[in-house]
């Protein structure tokens, strides 16, 4: 999880209507985003077994 210090840009009514954070951080939440949704997208396919992947990569010759 990502540690966030974000400051916030008030209005003149004090109400949060922006925020300001490190680009380390925002380039760290941009990634987490990704990642997210290549899960959603790959939600409904096939999965395989860690032993059956092992068995694969060996007959591929990867392993």
């Amino acid at each position: 999880m990502v540690k966030i210090q974000e400051q916030y840009i008030i209005n003149g009514k004090g109400q949060r209507t922006g925020v300001i954070l490190p680009i380390e951080k925002y380039e760290e939440l941009l990634e987490d985003l990704r990642d997210l949704v290549v899960i959603a997208e790959r939600r409904d396919e096939p999965v395989i077994s860690f032993d059956k992947l092992k068995e694969r990569l060996r007959e591929n010759g990867i392993l």
